[in-house]
């Protein structure tokens, strides 16, 4: 198992987003690596508007085949979507599946001017054409299928990025 430096991929992240966030700007953390992060940027970057968490769990394509998650957790959008600029927040981007799932109920809660993606890591394998405004490390190969990142966060809300054979 190899961890890499999630802190300071954050920092990354949080440059490449800081000259584009306005008073209009909302993030939406997508459960449960996504809403760390978001949480993490909503307060490094000062942001006016409240952060949303949204979990895709009936939204996704493939439900039918993965099922439901054992643990779904509430989508909370405590923003006027209408008209706002969103980010959609998520750790790892891999097939683009759950970015779609996202934006597909996103569009429940009204329809935003602009959604941008924000990521911590790209590690290809893409499915669908969804692709990152900001993402602070993409990897220059594909992981295989059988190995993931996990984003973990302790009480502090320190992160941690590991990559895991399955």
């Amino acid at each position: 198992m190899q961890t890499l430096d999630a802190e300071a991929l954050f920092q990354a992240l949080v440059e490449q987003m800081r000259p584009h966030v306005t008073p209009r700007t909302a993030l939406l953390g997508i459960h449960t690596g996504g809403v760390w992060l978001a949480r993490r940027l909503h307060e490094t970057l000062g942001l006016a508007q409240p952060m949303g968490a949204i979990d895709v769990s009936f939204y996704r394509d493939d439900f039918g085949s993965r099922g439901l998650h054992p643990q779904p957790q509430r989508t909370e959008v405590p923003f006027t979507v209408e008209g706002a600029d969103v980010v959609i927040v998520d750790d790892v981007l891999y097939t683009g599946r759950t970015t779609r799932a996202a934006m597909n109920e996103l569009f429940d809660y009204g329809r935003p001017a602009r959604i941008d993606l924000a990521v911590l890591v790209d590690r290809g394998g893409r499915e669908l054409p969804i692709a990152p405004r900001w993402c602070a490390l993409t990897l220059p190969e594909p992981l295989p299928p059988n190995q993931s990142l996990q984003l973990e966060s302790d009480d502090s809300g320190m992160l941690t990025l590991r990559l895991i054979d399955a």
